[in-house]
C-alpha cells in the first residue's frame, strides 16, 4: 500500500505504532479485517480527505490531488485480492468480506475498488450475493488461450529436463502434438489449478507400479481425469494408496489443527521421515511437499481438507474421527518422552521446545474433542495412564492436571460415569487453586469447571451442581468485563447455563435473564464475528423456550429467524452445521404444533434428514439426529395418518437405541422415543404387541432415571399415558391405578413454576376421568375437573396447549352433566369446545377431535332441551369429522356411532326416511369395518342395526329388511350362545 500510494505511509506507520500486533503473522493477535481497516482503509481515506496544514503540505496535497485526478480519469484505484478460497480461516474470510462491504457502504464515493479473484466457494458466495458486488464468472470469459500458453511454457521446460521425452521427440517429433494440446486445453476447462495438476501428473518423476511408465503413456490418462477437484483428489491420492503408512499420513495431515513438518509427522506417527516423504512425493499436485524436513506440509487448496473430512465425498480416503484418538495418544506419548528426558522442559522460559510438543501444548484438546464417541475403554485407560505419569513428572503443575481432568470428563460423557465426572471436577478444582486471581488463565479454568458441573447436573440431576456452575460463570464474566475480547463468550456461556436452570425450575426470571445475556452477547458479535452463529443458536433456543412457556408467537418467529441465520452462517462442511440444522428443525416442529402448517413439519423433516446425512455411521453423535428425525416423522404421521412415516420413525428410533447401548448416558431418551412411536402405532393398528413393548421400554427408561434425574418426570408421564391406553384395551383397573400414581409423582416433580406443570395437571386429570368412568367415584371426577381448570389457567391465550385443556375440561364437564344433570355444566362444556375448535382450525391435526367433541356435547344438550338447532349442528359436525377421517382411520368408529344416534333422533323428529336410510348405512359400516367377527362389542351393534331395520320395515314394509333382520338375529343368537358357554367354562 505504501509503495503504491506513498502518501499513505505516515498513516500506516502511525497505526502500527499504536498497535504493533497489526503485523502479527496470520492474524494471531488481531483479525484480518482489523488489519485491513487499520492498514488499508483508514490510511487511504485519510489521504483522500486530509486538509492542508502548510505550504509544503499544500504542495504535496496538490501533487496528490493531480495524481488522484489523473488516476480517476482511468477509473478508481484498484486493489486485487487473489486466492481467498486458499485461506484456511473461513470465518476470517467472511469477516474480511463483510468488513469490506461495510466500509464501502459508509464511503460510497471513495475512489477505491476491490477486485476479488477466487473460486467462489459457499462461505464466500454467501457473502458476495449482495447488490454492492458485481459477480462475474471467469468461465464465461474463456481463458483457453492463457491455458494454452501456460501449458506450452510448462511442457517446453519439462521436456528440456526429461531425457525420456527428448528421446521420444527426436524419433517422433513434437510432443505433445498440437492436437493433444488442444484436447488438454478443452479438457482443463479454464482452471489453472487443474492445469497445473494435470501437468504434474503427466510429467511426474515418481510413479506407482501400476502407473503408465512414461509421460507419453500418461497423457491419454490425463485426458480422462475428472476436472472437478474431488475427482482430481481421488485420482491423485489413489496413486499412493498402496504405500505403507498412506492412511495414517493423509489422515494426520487432514486432521491437524495447524500444519506440521515431515519430521514432526514422522515422530508423531512413530515412523521414518522417508516413509512420510514416500507417501507425499506422488501427491505434489494437491499437497505442497517442502524441500526440507523441518518445513510444514501444507495443502495446495483448502478444499482438500473438506474432501478428506467428508466421508460421502472421500470414501476410502476419509480421515475418520477415530484417527483423532490415535493423534491424541501419540501427542501424549511424545510429550512424555521429552519429559522423561527433561522434567523441567516446560518450566524454563526460552527453552527450545520440539515441534510436536509445542503443537500439543496448543491443540491437544482439539483431538480429544474430535474423537468424542470413538474412544474405546482401553484407549481411555491408556490416556489416563499417560496423563498420570506426566503429572508425576511435573507435580504441582496446572496443565497436566487439566489434561487429565479433560480425559475423565470426556469418558464420563461417553459412558455416563458419575465417578469419572467426580474425578474430573475434583481435578478442575485443583487447577483452579493453582490459578488464583489474577492469574491470566483463571477464567479458562473456571469455564472448564463450570462445564463439568453442568455435565454432572444433567447426569445426576443435582441442583447444587447447576447453582455452582452459574456461580462459576458469573465469576468468569467478572474476570472478562466489557472491554475484554472474550466478554461475549462469558455472556453467552452464562446465558446458556441460566437457561438450563430455567428448564429445571420453570423460572421466568431465569429465562428473562438468560435472554437478556444472550441478546447482549449477540450484539457484541455482529456479522462477520466468528462466534455469531453460536450466539444466534443460543438466543434462538432460549426464545423457543419462552414461546413454550408463554405461547407468544413473536418469540417463536424471532427464534426461527435467528436459527435460519445460524444455518446460513454454517455452510457444509462447517462442524456446527448439524447442530444448527437440528435446532431449526425443532423450532419448526414447534411452529407446526402451534399452527398445524404442514410445510413447517416437512421442512423440519428435510433439515433433520440433512443432519443425519452429515452424521453418517459411525459418527459418534449419529443417534441424536436419528431420534430427532424419528420424532418429526411421528408428528407427520399424526398429521397425515401416513403409516409409512410411523414405520420409518420406529426404525430410526430402534437404530438410535442400538447406538446408545448401556451404559450410554442418553439411552433412556432413546427408550422413551421408541416407546412413544410404538404407542402411536398401537393407536393406529391396535396391535397389542406394540403397546406391551412400549410399556416395557418406558419401564426400562424409568429404571435408568432414578430420582433426581431431570427427565424422570417425562418418562413417568409417558408410562402413565401408555397404561391408560392399556386399561382402555383390557379394562384392567390395576393399569389405571398405576397410571394415576405415576402422574401424581410426575406432578410433584413438576411443581410450579416449571413450564410442564400444566402438562402433568392435564394428564393426571385425564387418568382420573378414566377411573371415574370405571368406578363412578365422584371424587375422581371432581378432582379431574379441578385439575383441568388449573391447567387452563396456566395456559392463557395464545398458549399452544390451551386447546388441549379446553377440550379435556369440556369432556369432563360433559361427564359431570351426565352424572348430575346440571345444564350449566353442559353449557360450559359447549363453550369450551367451541373455543377449542376455533383454536384448532384446519389444518390443525386435532381439528376433527374438536368437531367430534363439540358434536357430542350438542347432542347431549339436544337430549335435554330438544332444541333442533343443536341436533342439526351436531349432525353437521359429525359429517365434517367423517370427511377428515376416512374409513381406514382408527378413530372413525366413535363419530360414526354418534352420527347414527343423531340421524335416528332426526328421523324421529321429522319422519324423513333419508335420515333413517343414512343411519342404517353407517351402522352397517360399523359392523363391516370397526366391529368385525370376534370383536367383544359386535353383538351390541348387531342389535342396533336390527332395531334400525325394524324401524324402516315398520315404515316401509320392505321384505328385504326382514330377511336382513333374520340373518342378523341368527348371528346374534350364535354369539350369545358362545358367550354363555365361555362364561360357564
Amino acid at each position: 500500500m505504501a509503495a503504491a500510494i506513498p502518501q499513505t505511509e505516515p498513516f500506516i506507520r502511525e497505526a502500527i505504532q499504536r498497535n504493533p500486533a497489526l503485523l502479527s503473522p496470520r492474524g494471531e493477535a488481531v483479525s484480518l479485517q482489523d488489519q485491513m481497516q487499520s492498514l488499508v482503509y483508514e490510511p487511504f481515506k485519510a489521504v483522500v480527505r486530509r486538509k492542508k496544514s502548510s505550504v509544503y503540505e499544500s504542495f504535496k496535497a496538490l501533487v496528490w490531488k493531480e495524481q488522484v485526478v489523473r488516476a480517476l480519469t482511468q477509473g478508481p484505484f484498484l486493489m486485487v485480492l487473489d486466492g481467498l478460497d486458499e485461506c484456511d480461516d473461513k470465518d476470517g474470510v467472511q469477516e474480511l468480506i463483510d468488513g469490506m462491504l461495510a466500509f464501502f457502504n459508509k464511503n460510497p464515493l471513495i475512489p477505491l475498488r476491490v477486485f476479488i479473484t477466487s473460486r467462489v466457494e459457499e462461505h464466500i458466495q454467501s457473502r458476495l450475493n449482495v447488490p454492492a458486488v458485481r459477480l462475474d464468472n471467469l468461465v464465461d470469459h474463456c481463458s483457453n488461450d492463457d491455458i494454452a500458453t501456460f501449458l506450452e511454457i510448462l511442457f517446453e521446460d519439462g521436456c528440456r529436463r526429461n531425457s525420456v521425452v527428448q528421446a521420444y521427440v527426436r524419433q517422433h517429433g513434437q510432443w505433445p502434438t498440437q492436437s493433444d494440446r488442444r484436447k488438454l486445453v478443452q479438457h482443463i476447462g479454464g482452471s489453472f489449478i487443474f492445469a497445473s495438476a494435470v501437468f504434474k501428473f503427466i510429467m511426474a518423476m515418481h510413479t506407482e507400479a501400476n502407473d503408465p511408465p512414461t509421460p507419453m503413456d500418461r497423457l491419454p490418462l490425463a485426458l480422462e481425469m475428472n476436472p472437478g477437484l474431488d475427482g482430481l483428489y481421488a485420482q491423485t491420492l489413489a496413486r499412493s494408496q498402496h504405500l505403507p503408512c498412506f492412511s495414517d499420513v493423509i489422515s494426520t495431515i487432514a486432521l491437524l489443527s495447524v500444519p506440521l513438518s515431515t519430521s514432526a509427522i514422522a515422530e508423531l506417527l512413530g515412523i521414518h521421515i522417508y516413509e512420510v516423504v514416500n507417501v507425499l512425493v506422488n501427491l505434489q499436485a494437491i499437497i505442497q511437499v517442502p524441500g526440507t524436513d523441518d518445513t510444514p506440509v501444507t495443502l495446495c487448496h483448502t478444499s482438500l481438507r473438506d474432501f478428506l473430512t467428508t466421508q460421502s465425498r472421500s470414501g476410502a480416503f476419509f480421515g475418520h474421527p477415530s484417527h483423532h484418538i490415535r493423534l491424541y495418544l501419540r501427542f501424549l506419548e511424545c510429550e512424555l518422552k521429552y519429559l522423561r528426558q527433561d522434567p523441567g522442559l516446560f518450566a524454563r522460559s526460552g527453552k527450545q521446545i520440539p515441534a510436536v510438543v509445542a503443537y500439543s501444548g496448543g491443540y491437544l484438546h482439539n483431538h480429544l474433542n474430535g474423537g468424542q464417541g470413538c474412544f474405546k475403554p482401553s484407549e481411555y485407560s491408556l490416556a489416563i495412564h499417560l496423563c498420570r505419569e506426566a503429572l508425576a513428572l511435573q507435580p504441582g503443575t496446572s496443565r497436566p492436571i487439566e489434561v487429565l481432568a479433560n480425559v475423565f470428563r470426556d469418558r464420563a460423557c461417553q459412558i455416563g460415569s458419575l465417578t469419572d465426572l467426580d474425578e474430573a471436577i475434583s481435578l478442575h478444582r485443583e487447577v483452579l487453586k493453582l490459578r488464583p486471581s489474577p492469574h491470566p488463565v483463571r477464567s479458562f479454568s473456571l469455564n472448564n469447571l463450570g462445564a463439568a458441573l453442568l455435565d454432572r447436573h444433567w447426569l445426576a440431576g443435582t441442583m447444587a451442581d447447576l447453582e455452582e456452575a452459574i456461580s462459576v460463570h458469573r465469576e468468569v464474566l467478572e474476570l472478562q468485563p466489557w472491554f475484554h475480547p472474550l466478554h461475549s463468550d462469558s455472556l453467552n456461556n452464562l446465558g446458556d447455563v441460566i437457561r438450563n436452570r430455567h428448564q429445571r425450575t420453570g423460572s421466568m426470571a431465569d429465562l428473562e435473564e438468560a435472554i437478556s445475556l444472550l441478546r447482549e452477547a449477540l450484539g457484541l458479535r455482529p456479522s462477520p464475528h466468528p462466534g455469531r452463529s453460536l450466539s444466534l443458536t443460543s438466543l434462538g433456543r432460549a426464545l423457543v423456550d419462552c414461546h413454550r412457556l408463554t405461547g407468544i408467537t413473536a418469540d417463536l418467529e424471532e427464534a426461527i429467524s435467528l436459527l435460519r441465520e445460524a444455518v446460513k452462517l454454517q455452510p457444509s462442511p462447517h462442524p456446527d452445521r448439524p447442530y444448527s440444522l437440528n435446532n431449526l428443525g425443532d423450532a419448526l416442529v414447534d411452529r407446526h404444533r402451534r399452527t398445524g402448517t404442514l410445510a413447517d413439519l416437512e421442512e423440519a423433516i428435510a433439515l433433520h434428514r440433512e443432519t443425519l446425512k452429515l452424521r453418517q455411521s459411525p459418527h459418534p453423535n449419529r443417534s441424536y439426529p436419528l431420534g430427532n428425525l424419528g420424532h418429526a416423522l411421528m408428528k407427520h404421521h399424526q398429521c397425515t395418518g401416513t403409516l409409512t412415516d410411523l414405520e420409518e420413525a420406529i426404525a430410526l428410533h430402534r437404530e438410535a437405541l442400538e447406538l446408545q447401548a448401556s451404559p450410554h448416558p442418553d439411552r433412556s431418551y432413546s427408550l422413551d422415543n421408541l416407546s412413544c412411536a410404538l404407542l402411536n402405532r398401537y393407536r393406529c393398528t391396535r396391535n397389542v404387541v406394540d403397546l406391551e413393548e412400549a410399556i416395557a421400554l418406558h419401564r426400562q427408561a424409568l429404571n435408568l432415571q432414578l430420582s433426581p434425574h431431570p427427565d424422570r418426570s417425562a418418562t413417568l408421564n409417558n408410562l402413565g399415558n401408555a397404561l391408560v391406553d392399556q386399561h382402555e384395551c383390557t379394562g384392567t383397573l390395576a393399569d389405571l391405578e398405576e397410571a394415576v400414581v405415576l402422574h401424581r409423582e410426575a406432578l410433584e416433580l413438576r411443581a410450579l413454576p416449571r413450564p410442564d406443570h400444566s402438562d402433568s395437571l392435564n394428564n393426571l386429570g385425564r387418568a382420573l376421568l378414566n377411573r371415574y368412568r370405571c368406578a363412578r367415584s365422584m371424587a375422581d371426577l371432581q378432582e379431574a375437573i379441578e385439575l383441568h381448570r388449573e391447567a387452563l389457567e396456566l395456559r392463557p391465550s395464545p398458549h399452544p396447549d390451551r386447546s388441549d385443556s379446553l377440550n379435556n375440561l369440556g369432556n369432563a364437564l360433559v361427564d359431570q352433566h351426565g352424572c348430575t344433570g346440571t345444564l350449566v355444566d353442559l353449557e360450559e362444556a359447549i363453550a369450551c369446545h367451541r373455543e377449542a375448535l376455533k383454536l384448532r382450525a384446519l389444518p390443525h391435526p386435532n381439528h376433527s377431535d374438536s368437531l367430534h367433541h363439540l358434536g357430542r356435547a350438542l347432542l347431549d344438550r339436544y337430549g335435554c332441551a330438544r332444541t333442533m338447532a343443536d341436533l342439526d349442528e351436531a349432525i353437521s359436525l359429525f359429517h365434517k369429522v367423517l370427511e377428515i377421517r376416512p374409513s381406514s382411520h382408527p378413530d372413525r368408529s366413535d363419530p360414526v356411532g354418534n352420527l347414527v344416534i343423531s340421524l335416528l333422533a332426526m328421523y324421529e323428529e321429522t319422519s324423513a326416511l333419508s335420515h333413517l336410510q343414512e343411519a342404517i348405512t353407517h351402522c352397517g359400516e360399523l359392523l363391516a369395518f370397526h366391529y368385525p367377527v370376534g370383536h367383544q362389542d359386535r353383538p351390541n351393534h348387531i342389535n342396533d342395526l336390527i332395531s334400525l331395520l325394524q324401524t324402516r320395515f315398520d315404515a316401509t314394509g320392505q321384505e328385504e329388511d326382514l330377511i336382513k333382520i333374520t340373518t342378523l338375529r341368527e348371528e346374534a343368537d350364535r354369539l350369545s350362545a358362545s358367550s354363555t358357554v365361555e362364561s360357564a367354562t
